[in-house]
């Protein structure tokens, strides 16, 4: 046994003593990227000095690292994919990857990683490219501390800035992305995490998820985005400590959930959201020790939802705690801050000893008439809602937390 491990190590050792360096620049014996990359073999290092390459379609065949001095600049001059990536255990690190071709056939990328495993694309600057980073059947790859803007005006001719599909294992970390259709896309995804991305002013959603099991997306923040984040037709998602704000418009939401279920949402902030979550069709969702935060409603939770658990979380300053438009709620509220809980405390226990219904009876007229949203604040509105908590005939019964807390949580 001793001898196999000592044939391990010399094979190993082998490898390592012959890979090479190769240098690429104006001053160096190879001038262009692609000469280094037809001359590599795996194992090596390719280094490309700072400087201007007008190279496209570079094609990363065999194990190497391709890594940029002071970030050389690669200009696709807007007509083709620049690095493609079909080889494991590539390393790609310190360029700037500029005008990338569009095309409404071709998934054009800056980098894009193609049925591989193992793969590390990191500290790049990617500037005006369809797609950012493009992962797909990739697996155990590693996409982090990259910065993605992106230019587009119409979602039609925009592509996402880190997509990923039908890809596994996959780690987004510390990312910034901004500009895109959707900041981080993933789509048949499955066993991966988000980590420490901040994803702002996307067109569309700043993170998106599609039929993406056992994943799970930590301490993100997405800000000012076209319509929030979503998650849909989804299960085992976890979503912990990130920050969801301004994502404003008709249709925007901090959250949607849509078809989601045995999910967990914890320790999340979300403020000044049109909606800060906004649920159909999910089940089996435990949510605790979120803030809401000056958003026009909280939540909203669609009749089709149920086994939805949601408590020792704080609603401060919303216009509308939560919004729903059933009568029938399979879902239970417990052990909330709600700042309109105007009950009392005989016991000095901190727990409100009369219920709390969130729904009030003016929000559910403006859930089915938009309009009325022009009676906000008028004296008729506080009398339907102060009616409506002394003999509630419209608002659900059963949506009402049984054990209010009298102070906001330290969360």
């Amino acid at each position: 046994m001793k001898f196999f491990y000592y044939i391990l190590f010399f094979l190993a050792f082998s490898f390592t003593a012959g890979a090479k360096t190769i240098k690429v620049g104006k001053q160096q014996a190879v001038k262009t990227i692609q000469q280094a990359l037809d001359i590599a073999v795996n194992g090596d290092t390719v280094l490309v000095d700072a400087g201007n390459y007008k190279e496209h379609n570079l094609i990363i065949s065999k194990s190497i690292a391709l890594i940029g001095i002071n970030h050389p600049v690669l200009d696709g001059e807007h007509q083709y994919e620049i690095i493609s990536v079909k080889a494991n255990s590539v390393l790609v690190d310190g360029f700037k990857v500029i005008h990338s071709g569009v095309s409404s056939i071709e998934d054009y990328a800056g980098i894009k990683i193609y049925n591989v495993r193992d793969v590390i694309v990191r500290n790049n600057i990617l500037e005006d490219t369809f797609f950012g980073i493009y992962s797909q059947y990739g697996t155990n790859c590693t996409i982090e501390s990259n910065h993605l803007t992106a230019y587009g005006e119409q979602e039609q001719q925009s592509g996402n800035g880190i997509h990923c599909w039908k890809s596994d294992s996959m780690k987004i970390i510390g990312n910034t992305v901004s500009g895109h259709r959707d900041g981080i896309y993933f789509e048949f995804v499955t066993n991966s995490v988000i980590w420490r991305n901040t994803s702002v002013k996307n067109l569309r959603y700043g993170l998106h998820f599609m039929f993406s099991n056992n994943d799970a997306y930590i301490t993100n923040i997405f800000k000012n985005n076209g319509a929030g984040v979503a998650v849909m037709f989804s299960k085992n998602v976890k979503m912990f400590h990130n920050y969801f704000e301004e994502n404003w418009g008709d249709a925007a939401y901090g959250l949607l959930l849509k078809e989601i279920s045995d999910s967990y949402i914890e320790n999340n902030h979300f403020k000044k959201n049109t909606t800060g979550i906004h649920m159909e069709g999910a089940s089996r969702i435990t949510m605790e020790k979120n803030i809401f935060e000056s958003n026009g409603w909280a939540m909203k939770i669609q009749a089709s939802c149920m086994d939805i658990s949601l408590s020792n979380s704080n609603f401060i300053n919303n216009t509308f705690d939560v919004g729903t438009n059933g009568s029938l709620v399979l879902n239970t509220f417990n052990y909330n801050y709600w700042d309109k809980y105007d009950g009392y405390d005989l016991n000095k226990d901190k727990i409100g000893d009369i219920p709390y219904r969130p729904v009030s009876m003016y929000s559910m007229i403006v859930e089915q008439n938009p309009p009325a949203m022009m009676l906000f604040r008028s004296f008729m509105t506080t009398l339907l809602d102060k009616t409506e908590k002394i003999l509630p005939t419209l608002t659900p019964e059963n949506l009402k937390d049984d054990h209010p807390l009298m102070k906001a949580l330290p969360l």
